[in-house]
């Protein structure tokens, strides 16, 4: 792989770190939110939820103006956009402001996956790009774990909005760096809207974002509520529930280089190798969820959530990956979008469900709920790999 490749791929990757590190800072300060609001665990899921719902309003907008200006706009603006969401976080005076203020910083970031893909599958040749994925995807993860670090641990030492102050300021210096040194394929002034009535009649296509509900669901609900849970449920202090959620995202991370790689070196016919990697992925993680339901120490903790991490978080890189196999190169902009929808809309829902359950049941119940969920995922995607898609579309090409 030339310098070239891994020029571009490092400086998408600095600015997905960078991106997550801002907007997982809602989800590492979970704890702090509850106590500096009063919140209940269903209100604590209502932030998470906010913060997604910003991301999905305007993830097809900006998909669309990143086509139409290109990602390297796109994504400085958007960086810039994701540091001055963090500080609004930090200083909201209320949970009516603080709801706000998430919807911001959320609705900025959706300029991350259609900047990110566009960059890779726009630049990067065929026979690396499931790698540069797997690569580009480990900067959600490392950024996540980052967050956990530098919120709960600057907390113990100052303010909790501490860690959103330093996040932002990182915001604000790699988005100067990406503008600078970046160079990307531009936009087009033909861009439009995505031809999503194609999208329907591929009903492998429609199986798979059916599955991404699920796969959203419980991703972003995991990540929402380790803290809170390590914290409250297992007993230990909120320093250590950040460490334990570094570590789903460092497990998280190698999940996606290693599936990532497997994704273009095992043999077979792609939707059907790629495919059966997400199905062996949920699978595991339903049984991981039973597991996390049941553990009671710091350190069992730890194991189970960093192992189910490597799954779930795992997860994403894959499901691109499979996604690409379905559709046209050309229409890989819409499906993008329609997938990463499908990811979003789960995390409308699963949040504030979890911790309804929690409240009113157990923790143990809103674990379970968690597995129901990757069961049901694991089902549609076989449906994916059982399916046929229509004449022209990768697979078909592939076989």
């Amino acid at each position: 792989m030339d310098r070239a490749y891994w020029r571009r791929v490092s400086l998408v990757t600095l600015w997905q770190v960078s991106a997550s590190l801002c907007y997982y800072t809602v989800f590492a300060a979970t704890p702090f939110l509850r106590e500096a609001f009063g919140l209940t665990r269903f209100q604590v899921g209502l932030v998470v939820t906010t913060l997604t719902l910003g991301y999905a309003v305007f993830l097809l907008p900006l998909g669309v103006a990143t086509d139409r200006y290109g990602e390297r706009r796109t994504l400085s603006l958007g960086l810039l956009g994701l540091a001055a969401g963090t500080l609004l976080v930090a200083g909201a005076p209320s949970y009516a402001l603080l709801l706000a203020a998430v919807f911001v910083l959320g609705s900025v970031y959706g300029t991350a996956i259609p900047g990110t893909n566009k960059a890779i599958f726009d630049n990067v040749a065929a026979g690396k790009q499931n790698t540069a994925i797997g690569i580009k995807q480990v900067g959600v993860t490392g950024g996540s774990g980052l967050s956990a670090l530098l919120v709960t641990g600057l907390a113990g030492y100052w303010a909790w909005q501490a860690g959103f102050l330093v996040a932002s300021a990182v915001g604000v210096v790699v988005a100067g760096a990406f503008y600078t040194f970046y160079r990307g394929s531009g936009g087009s002034a033909a861009a439009e809207l995505p031809d999503f009535r194609t999208l329907l009649d591929n009903r492998p296509y429609l199986a798979l974002v059916a599955a991404g509900v699920f796969v959203g669901a419980a991703l972003f609900t995991t990540t929402g509520y380790t803290v809170l849970y390590v914290h409250e449920s297992v007993g230990s202090t909120v320093a250590y529930g950040g460490v334990v959620l570094a570590s789903v995202q460092l497990f998280g991370s190698a999940g996606r280089l290693l599936f990532g790689w497997l994704s273009d070196a095992l043999p077979g016919e792609p939707r059907v190798r790629i495919g059966g990697l997400l199905l062996g992925q949920l699978v595991a993680s339903a049984g991981l969820f039973v597991g996390v339901a049941s553990t009671t120490s710091e350190l069992g903790a730890a194991v189970a959530f960093s192992t189910l991490g490597f799954f779930i978080l795992g997860c994403t890189g894959v499901y691109y990956s499979c996604m690409a196999t379905l559709v046209p190169a050309d229409g890989m902009g819409g499906a993008t979008a329609g997938g990463q929808l499908a990811l979003t809309s789960g995390a409308l829902v699963a949040p504030p469900a979890f911790g309804f359950l929690a409240d009113t049941t157990s923790y143990r119940a809103s674990w379970l709920l968690l597995a129901g969920i990757a069961v049901v995922g694991a089902f549609l995607v076989l449906l994916v790999i059982r399916w046929e898609p229509p004449a022209g579309t990768s697979a078909a090409v592939a076989e």
